[in-house]
This record gives structure tokens, sequence and C-alpha cells, in this order.
């Protein structure tokens, strides 16, 4: 079994900085591509950034410039720095991973979520 647990999640003011991590446990060989989500009362979870194995990275453009995707693969860990964040940041944020996994001698991958961490950012 494989868990993906998010956390760094915080109430703070406008301004001011958080730092997400998305870890990966259990059986697993490794995560491909990871991705972060928001999502805010009543909206649609919205992709925020994304990393692929070969480190590319992606934003959306409501973040662009003030958060940053990083991955540490030895500790099978996604963290997404976050500065100047703002009251529209509001939300739980979500990381989505591909995860690797050896089935006997099959190499297997599926997508994994976490269960969520609320990030909170007052005016």
């Amino acid at each position: 079994q494989v868990q993906l647990v998010e956390s760094g999640g915080d109430s703070v003011q406008a301004g001011r900085s958080l730092r997400l991590s998305c870890a990966a446990s259990g059986n697993l060989r490794k995560m491909n591509g990871v991705d972060w989500y928001r999502q805010a009362p009543g909206k649609q979870r919205d992709l925020v950034a994304s990393i692929t194995s070969y480190d590319k990275r992606t934003y959306a453009d409501s973040v662009k410039g003030r958060f940053t995707i990083s991955r540490d693969n030895a500790r099978n860990t996604v963290h997404l720095q976050m500065n100047s964040l703002k009251p529209e940041d509001t939300a739980v944020y979500y990381c989505k991973a591909q995860i690797v996994v050896l089935n006997g001698t099959r190499i297997d991958q599926y997508d994994l979520w976490g269960q969520g961490t609320q990030v909170t950012v007052s005016s």
C-alpha cells in the first residue's frame, strides 16, 4: 500500500509564505509526475502547479512568480513554496502523484491523491 500525505497548511496573513509538502510512503518504487491542485469552497478543483519526473515545471497564471514547485526524489517528496500569499489563495490544497510500484515482476503505475491541507490567507 502507498500513502500520499500533504502537510504544511496553515492560517497566515496576506504577504506571508508557506511551504506545503506532499510525501509518498509505502511500497513504491518512485513518483513520476506530481501535481498540486486547490479547491476553494463552492468552486471547482483547479490545477496550480506540476512537476514531471524530469523536473519540468508548469504553473497556473494566478501563481506564476509567487509559487515554486520542487521535488526531493530521495525522500519521495514534492514541495510547493508559496510566497506573497493573497486571500484568493485560500483553499484546500491537494497533491496528486503518479505512483510507480512493482507488482510481482510487473511494473504498474497509477494516480494517487492526498487528503488535502487547508491554507487560509487573511487580509
